[in-house]
């Protein structure tokens, strides 16, 4: 077992892993393990990006919930981001409908997405309180929704086991714009 390895499997047994979450079994290198915050890897990121090699190939249009026009905000940057690895990106908030924002139309809800766009994820940027209602939205107007991911610092269990009860994959406390860099290397 190499120096990785025993450093992951004490590292497993010292911390408290969210049934959502797993520590990977092979870090790419130790540094980036620990620049992590020495947090879990989600299973659902891996399976996201890494599976068989399908980097790009499982998930194509996102929706993200709580997108904001200012460029100094997490959402507008993490847009922006997809958006630049190719990723077709429908921002979702009711303040901005109708505007124009990464090339398409700024939408007021989940159910406000035309039924021939076919939303593989969900990224969501509202307070974990706020996470259920976003969740049951997506569940109920979005059949082709494959992932819901909740950003850095938002985590909510009952709307994860919702999610997971109709077999979507769900990320928690992650954000695309770290793992997809970290991932691809």
């Amino acid at each position: 077992m190499s120096f990785r390895d025993q450093v992951v499997e004490r590292l497993q047994s010292h911390f408290t892993v969210p049934r959502s979450t797993r520590l990977a079994p092979r870090v790419p290198f130790l540094g980036a393990f620990f620049f992590s915050r020495l947090a879990p890897f989600p299973a659902a990121d891996f399976i996201l990006f890494q599976r068989h090699g399908q980097t790009h190939r499982r998930t194509r249009i996102i929706a993200l919930v709580g997108y904001s026009a200012n460029a100094t905000r997490a959402s507008n940057s993490v847009a922006r981001f997809l958006v630049a690895q190719g990723y077709r990106v429908i921002p979702v908030n009711p303040g901005l409908a109708g505007q124009t924002a990464l090339g398409e139309t700024v939408v007021a809800s989940l159910a406000d997405i035309p039924s021939d766009v076919e939303i593989d994820m969900v990224d969501i940027f509202r307070r974990s309180e706020d996470v259920p209602p976003v969740v049951e939205d997506a569940l109920a107007h979005l059949p082709h929704l494959k992932t819901i991911w909740m950003q850095l610092g938002i985590v909510n269990e009952a709307a994860a086991d919702q999610a997971h009860a109709k077999g979507i994959e769900v990320v928690m406390n992650r954000c695309p714009a770290i793992e997809i860099p970290r991932l691809a290397a």
